[in-house]
C-alpha cells in the first residue's frame, strides 16, 4: 500500500511539472527585462500583474495581461508591449528565456539603446515589432540566426551601419520594414517574391549601389530616399561601368608645352562663350518662371474664392514647434500668420509664406470643404496644401483648434499639419506630402485591371490602424471640449512610406451638432471598414454602401458582402470576416447612441487581429 502511495505521489508530481506552465525563471526574466523597459515606472510590472509567484499561463491566475501562452505547451507565446510610453532598454537576454517566444510587440514606445546580439537566442521568435523608437547602432549580424523569422519591423529609429548580408538569407522572411533610419551600403539580395504589399520598405536611408534584381514589383516607394540607389523600379539607371584605358605614351615636354598652352587659351575663349550663353539663358528662364509662379500663386490662393481677386499677406512666421512657446489665445489673436507647427520632414527648409505661394503648385483634389494642391518647394520637397473653403466657427476659434490637434496629434497613425495660415480672406493647412496616395485610391486602384489587390492581413492591420489613431485622439481632446474629425472618409487617410494609414485633415472641419463629434467620426470610421472589406468605394453617398450591405445581410448572402479578392486570398477567415462586419455595421447604425465608441472599436479589431495572428501562428507552426 505504502509503495502504491508513493508512485501515485511520484507520477502526480511528474505529471504536473510537464504542465505547470512558465518556470520560475522564467517569470523573474519576464519581470526584469520588463524592468529595463520602464526605468521610469517601477510600478508596471505590479499594475501588468507580472507576478512570479502567478503562472502566466494559467487560465485561473489573476495579472500577466498584455501577453498570450499557447495552450498546449502553457508556455509563453506573445508580448504586446507597444505604445506604453516605455523608455528604458531592451534586455534580450531576459526576454528571450521564454523559450516559445513567437511575437514580440515593442513599437510605438521611446525604447533606447542598441538593440542586442542575444536576441538570436529567441530561436522560435517569427514577428519582431520594433518600430518607432529611438533605437541606435548597427544591426546585429545575429540577426540572421532567426531562421524561424516572418516579419522584422525597425523602422522609424535611428540604427545606422549596414545591413547584414545573411539576413537575405531568411528563406521564410516576407516583412522587412527598416525605413527612416541612417543605415547604409547595398541592399542584399532578398526573395523579393516573398513580400506582400507594404511589407519591404527601405527608403529614406543612405543605401547606395544597384537594387538587386527581382524587386521590380515592390514598387519604387518602398526604395525613395536614398541618393546613392539606383536601378529599377526607381527611374534612375545605373551608369555602366567605364571601360579601361591603355597608358598613352608619355609626350616630348616641347610638344607637351605647346599643347598646354593652346589648351589654356582655349578653355578662356569657350569659358566666355558658355558664361553668355548661361546668363542669356538663366535671364529667359527667369521671366518664363515668374509668369508661371504668378500663374500658380493665383491658382493656390484665388481657386474657388468668391473675391475675384484673393491675396494673403503675411506679417511675420510664427514658429511655435514641439513645445508651442506661444499660447493658444496668443495663436488666436495673431491676423494673417503663418504659424509654423513642426519641422517638416520632406524639407530642411524653413516654411515661409511668401516661399510657399511662389511654389509650384498641383490640384490633386476637390471636396465639399475645399481642395488639396500638392506643392514643390525650391529644394524640391513636396508639400500638401489644403485650402479650406468654410471648416465652421470664426479664425480665432479655428487657430484655436489648430493649435489643441497638434499638442495631442503624437500617433504613428495620425499625420500632424506642419503649419497653418488664418486670415480673412481664407485659410490654408500645410502637411508633408505622402507619396502612396490616399485609401480611397489603393481601393479603386486593386478594382481596375491591372490594380494590385491588397490581402486580407493588410486590410486588417490599416482598419486597427485607423481606430487606433481616432481612439487616441478621441481620448487626447476631451478635456476642453472633444474635437472630432469632422470629416472622416478613406480620401482623408493616406499611406506613409511603410503603407500604414496616417489620418489627415483632422480638426479642420467642425462635425455637425446633431450626431456629436466622437459617433460622427464613428459612422466615418464604418463606412472606411466598409470600404476595405467590400472592395467598394463610396462615389457619392456613404449611406448607399451601409444600405447595401445591410440589404444583403438581412438576405442572408453575408459572405456576398466581401471583397472576391480577400475571400479568395491565403489566411483569410470567413468567421473573423464576420467578425469585422459586425464592427462595422455597429459604427454605422442610424441611431448615434447605439454606436459603440472608437475605444471599443478598436478594442474589438484588435481583438480579432491578435486571433488572426493566433490562428496563423498555429498553421506555421503545424
Amino acid at each position: 500500500m505504502e509503495h502504491s502511495a508513493l508512485f501515485l505521489f511520484l507520477f502526480l508530481f511528474f505529471f504536473f511539472s510537464l504542465i505547470a506552465g512558465e518556470s520560475d525563471d522564467v517569470r523573474k526574466s519576464l519581470i526584469r527585462f520588463l524592468e529595463k523597459l520602464s526605468p521610469n515606472d517601477p510600478q508596471l510590472a505590479q499594475r501588468l500583474g507580472w507576478n512570479a509567484s502567478t503562472d502566466p499561463c494559467n487560465g485561473t491566475a489573476v495579472g500577466w495581461s498584455n501577453l498570450t501562452c499557447i495552450d498546449k505547451k502553457m508556455a509563453v507565446q506573445t508580448i504586446s508591449l507597444e505604445g506604453m510610453g516605455l523608455n528604458g532598454t531592451i534586455d534580450a537576454g531576459e526576454l528571450c528565456r521564454a523559450p516559445s517566444l513567437v511575437v514580440v510587440r515593442l513599437q510605438d514606445n521611446f525604447i533606447r539603446g542598441i538593440l542586442p546580439a542575444e536576441i538570436s537566442n529567441c530561436t522560435n521568435l517569427m514577428h519582431l515589432y520594433l518600430g518607432n523608437n529611438q533605437l541606435v547602432g548597427g544591426l546585429p549580424s545575429s540577426l540572421a540566426d532567426l531562421g524561424n523569422l516572418k516579419l522584422l519591423d525597425l523602422s522609424n529609429n535611428n540604427f545606422s551601419g549596414e545591413l547584414p548580408a545573411a539576413l537575405s538569407r531568411i528563406s521564410g522572411l516576407s516583412g522587412f520594414l527598416v525605413q527612416n533610419n541612417n543605415l547604409n551600403g547595398s541592399i542584399p539580395g532578398f526573395w523579393f517574391r516573398n513580400f506582400g504589399a507594404g511589407y519591404f520598405n527601405v527608403s529614406y536611408n543612405q543605401f547606395a549601389g544597384p537594387i538587386p534584381e527581382g524587386a521590380e514589383d515592390i514598387g519604387s516607394a518602398a526604395f525613395l530616399g536614398n541618393q546613392g540607389l539606383c536601378g529599377r523600379p526607381l527611374p534612375n539607371a545605373c551608369s555602366p561601368p567605364s571601360p579601361s584605358s591603355s597608358p598613352s605614351p608619355s609626350p616630348s615636354p616641347d610638344q607637351g608645352k605647346k599643347d598646354h598652352w593652346g589648351t589654356r587659351e582655349k578653355l578662356i575663349l569657350f569659358s566666355g562663350y558658355i558664361a553668355l550663353g548661361l546668363f542669356l539663358l538663366a535671364y529667359a528662364a527667369y521671366r518664363v518662371l515668374g509668369k508661371k509662379a504668378a500663374k500658380r500663386n493665383k491658382k493656390i490662393v484665388a481657386s474657388e474664392s468668391s473675391s475675384p481677386k484673393s491675396s494673403f499677406t503675411m506679417n511675420k512666421t510664427v514658429a511655435t514647434g514641439s513645445e508651442h512657446p506661444i499660447s493658444t489665445e496668443s495663436a488666436a489673436t495673431e491676423g494673417s500668420t503663418l504659424v509654423v507647427l513642426k519641422k517638416s520632414t520632406t524639407t530642411a527648409a524653413e516654411l515661409k509664406f511668401e516661399e510657399l505661394l511662389k511654389a509650384p503648385a498641383e490640384l490633386l483634389g476637390r471636396g465639399r470643404f475645399g481642395s488639396v494642391y500638392k506643392v514643390v518647394m525650391a529644394d524640391g520637397a513636396a508639400l500638401a496644401v489644403k485650402r479650406l473653403k468654410d471648416s465652421g466657427g470664426s479664425g480665432a476659434e479655428f487657430r484655436r483648434r489648430m493649435v489643441r490637434v497638434d499638442m495631442a496629434a503624437r500617433h504613428p497613425n495620425v499625420l500632424p499639419a506642419v503649419a497653418f495660415y488664418c486670415s480673412a480672406q481664407g485659410k490654408l493647412v500645410v502637411y508633408d506630402f505622402q507619396q502612396n496616395g490616399s485609401l480611397l485610391n489603393l481601393l479603386r486602384g486593386s478594382n481596375r485591371a491591372g490594380g494590385g489587390a491588397f490581402d486580407w492581413s493588410w486590410r486588417l492591420r490599416v482598419a486597427a490602424g485607423i481606430a487606433e489613431g481616432l481612439a487616441f485622439m478621441h481620448k487626447e481632446l476631451d478635456s476642453e471640449g472633444l474635437i472630432g474629425h469632422g470629416n472622416l472618409k478613406s480620401s482623408n487617410i493616406l499611406m506613409n512610406a511603410g503603407m500604414d494609414p496616417c489620418i489627415s485633415e483632422y480638426g479642420l472641419v467642425v462635425a455637425n451638432a446633431g450626431d456629436g463629434a466622437d459617433k460622427a467620426d464613428v459612422y466615418g470610421f464604418g463606412i472606411i471598414l466598409l470600404e476595405l472589406l467590400t472592395g467598394k468605394p463610396v462615389q457619392n453617398d456613404p449611406q448607399e454602401l451601409a444600405k447595401w450591405v445591410n440589404s444583403v445581410v438581412r438576405e442572408e448572402w453575408t459572405v456576398e458582402v466581401f471583397d472576391k479578392s480577400i475571400v479568395s486570398g491565403a489566411g483569410a477567415s470567413e468567421e473573423r470576416m464576420v467578425q469585422m462586419l459586425q464592427v462595422g455595421l455597429r459604427c454605422v447604425n442610424p441611431s448615434a447612441k447605439a454606436r459603440p465608441s472608437m475605444d471599443q472599436v478598436a478594442s474589438m479589431i484588435n481583438a480579432v487581429r491578435e486571433e488572426d495572428e493566433r490562428s496563423l501562428l498555429v498553421s506555421e507552426s503545424e
